[in-house]
């Protein structure tokens, strides 16, 4: 079968593979993308997957622009599903759904010199000495909380340092909103707390996409692991590709591996 052409048997194995959970462990150049690539056009070839009830999600552009190249010659003209990074699928659900939490759908995204520009203006308010807390060091401890997945009223306080951070993380979010403006991390964040607070929303997004592939699964972040952990739901036809000896994250221990578990 052409789809199948060039694929050693493992990699046909995991294209081929029906419903429910998928997990495919593979060193770096063994063809891992493929698999995906090859996977989404056999869903829909083979299966009688819709292209809109498909969702991809990559890390960067370019490798979410490489992957849809390759997807539709492999379509040959019909629908290509929607192939994106993790933020730019949250910008989508949040563009159409953000009004549910207070903000308006044309909300500015802030890049990282336009968030510590208005963490500089916090610390000031606060009364912080900047010289000695700087408003990059605010600004990676808050990005490791986003990417934790915890708001401001998560955080543990108790000491000094603490509550320091909780006091500049409630305020920044807080001028962000006046702003109707996210930073990347709230990308996620919000995406998250929008799908646990309204589930009838979340319920939407399951029906859209009943089938998810995530590329390089290896790197994902708690709060994109939670993401991924709420749209699949109990249908669970989710595929995830990666390579565990590269992992960034290693909070999650053997999760990659328990994937089929999930």
């Amino acid at each position: 079968m052409q789809l199948l052409k060039n694929l050693n048997p493992p990699q046909q194995q995991a294209v081929k593979h029906a419903a429910g959970p998928l997990l495919v462990l593979a060193g770096a150049g063994s063809g891992k993308t493929r698999v995906i690539v090859h996977r989404i056009a056999w869903l829909i070839h083979e299966h009688g997957v819709r292209p809109w009830q498909i969702l991809a999600v990559t890390f960067t552009n370019k490798a979410a622009g490489e992957m849809r190249e390759r997807v539709e010659k492999l379509l040959g003209g019909v629908e290509t599903p929607q192939i994106s990074t993790f933020h730019a699928t949250c910008v989508r659900i949040l563009r159409r759904e953000i009004g549910r939490l207070g903000f308006g759908s044309n909300f500015a995204i802030y890049d990282d010199k336009e968030s510590e520009r208005l963490l500089k203006e916090v610390i000031i308010e606060q009364n912080i000495d900047e010289k000695k807390y700087p408003a990059k060091a605010f600004a990676a401890a808050i990005d490791d909380c986003k990417n934790a997945g915890r708001s401001p009223h998560d955080l543990a306080t108790g000491d000094q340092m603490a509550e320091r951070l909780f006091k500049v993380y409630s305020a920044y979010q807080l001028r962000l909103a006046k702003c109707n403006a996210l930073d990347f991390g709230d990308l996620l964040l919000y995406t998250v707390r929008l799908f646990e607070e309204f589930p009838e929303v979340l319920q939407q997004y399951r029906e859209k996409w009943q089938w998810l592939l995530v590329d390089e699964y290896q790197d994902t972040n708690p709060i994109q692991y939670r993401l991924i952990r709420l749209l699949a739901g109990e249908r669970r036809n989710l595929c995830v590709v990666g390579d565990d000896d590269q992992s960034i994250y290693r909070w999650r221990g053997a999760d990659i591996r328990n994937i089929l578990d999930f």
